[in-house]
């Protein structure tokens, strides 16, 4: 298409059919004379059906609106490198949100091309660590893109002043009361803020969860899954072989029914403030735990403690919207050559809330049973421990002879010397 129609410039907007891109569509026709282009991701959402998001942005006015289903690229292409990496932001929380941002960006920068769009617009907040990612990845794949944020520029400060303006506009919105939280949900679990949970006293109310049982309603017997891994990407379910995504599924069903899942956390965001938030994430922090462990069997010591920082710093740099830059294009590469071998089973227990790991092989493990036996069959050689000691303790011992707790040299006489003075 050329970039102008009927004398208009185009933007593609981050469209999810709820309240503020609603208006947002309306508004960017109203307010910027231009035409949009209304995209909507499908990356796991609880709604599954999405035609409804296409029709009621051509109902708006949309020059154009769809509905990509990006479930199967979401896990092929981003979560399996969230499991390679242990992805888990601070210790905690696996990276939801943060995953799916630049999926939907690089979809949105391919239609701008294709539509000869100059601007990109998305629905995220002034406050937010989304603002950030959707931002940072625009601008990495494609610098000459205008970027329009309308919540952080247009005057409607509350939901009541947008329900006003919807309703003088004839932009349809919804009828039910507004929800007490503000979620965000995708293939990979659920994260839920705001109501009651910006006290951090407050325990989070059940009304919250919904793809968790609570624990103590959970089953009363536990349930084993086998998870198989080959280089590092589950493929297999209890023995049976699964493309990823229906893997993922299966277990967020699963997990959840066991009341697996549930985070409470004071989190860092990328604006430098502390925020309260809740998610839901059954498949995600079963399978990277279990991977984990299989990582533990088949890489050696040394890899294992230097991909933990690897891990970590992966995790803060896609937290941070950096998933198009050259660090984590780096750290991708070390990640993606510790997994030539991370290939085998897992077995793990589901009772009440945990995930219990319960067994793990592979052919490629590193535990060699005759080396760690302590009955038949050992075959270390207790006699070389005597001159490892040796050499191993040597620095130590140096150490300690000249300026460790058994040295009798400059400390001593300083002390001996400050005494006299103060006599």
């Amino acid at each position: 298409m050329a970039a102008k129609a009927n004398g208009k410039e185009k933007v593609v907007l981050a469209y999810s059919g709820g309240l503020d891109t609603s208006v947002m569509v309306k508004w960017l026709q109203l307010e910027k004379g231009l035409d949009v282009v209304a995209i909507c991701g499908n990356v796991g959402q609880e709604s599954q059906d999405l035609g409804w998001v296409e029709q009621k942005a051509y109902d708006m006015g949309a020059m154009y609106s769809q509905a990509i289903d990006m479930r199967s690229e979401y896990a092929e292409k981003i979560l399996t490198k969230a499991i390679a990496a242990n992805g888990m932001y601070e210790d905690t929380y696996p990276l939801l949100s943060a995953l799916s941002r630049p999926l939907i960006v690089k979809h949105l920068v391919d239609i701008a091309h294709k539509t000869g769009a100059s601007y990109i617009a998305h629905g995220c907040t002034g406050k937010g660590n989304d603002q950030v990612r959707f931002e940072t990845c625009i601008h990495a794949l494609d610098p000459s893109i205008k970027i329009l944020a309308p919540v952080r520029e247009w005057d409607l400060h509350t939901r009541e002043e947008e329900m006003e303006w919807a309703a003088a506009h004839d932009v349809p919105v919804p009828t039910t009361a507004a929800k007490p939280y503000s979620i965000d949900d995708n293939l990979w679990g659920r994260a839920i803020e705001c109501g009651v949970l910006e006290d951090p006293w407050n325990e989070p109310p059940e009304d919250i969860w919904t793809m968790t049982a609570s624990p103590e309603e959970a089953p009363d017997e536990p349930e084993e899954i086998v998870v198989g891994f080959e280089a590092g990407k589950p493929v297999s379910l209890n023995g049976k072989p699964m493309a990823l995504l229906p893997l993922i599924v299966q277990m967020n069903k699963v997990c959840g029914k066991h009341g697996i899942g549930r985070i409470d956390m004071i989190e860092d965001r990328v604006v430098g403030i502390k925020s309260h938030e809740c998610y839901e994430c059954p498949a995600s922090l079963t399978l990277i735990k279990m991977h984990h462990s299989l990582e533990t069997m088949c890489l050696d010591g040394d890899t294992l403690k230097y991909k933990h920082m690897v891990d970590q710093q992966w995790s803060t740099t896609v937290y941070d919207g950096l998933w198009f830059s050259q660090l984590k294009q780096a750290l991708d590469a070390f990640v993606q050559n510790t997994q030539k071998f991370v290939t085998g089973e897992v077995k793990a227990k589901l009772y009440k809330g945990s995930a219990t790991v319960t067994g793990v092989k592979s052919a490629y493990s590193l535990y060699e049973y005759s080396l760690a036996t302590y009955g038949e069959g050992d075959t270390f050689d207790r006699t070389a421990s005597k001159g490892f000691i040796d050499i191993h303790s040597l620095p130590v011992k140096t150490w300690s002879g000249k300026q460790g707790p058994s040295a009798k040299g400059v400390s001593e006489k300083s002390d001996t010397q400050a005494q006299r003075l103060s006599a």
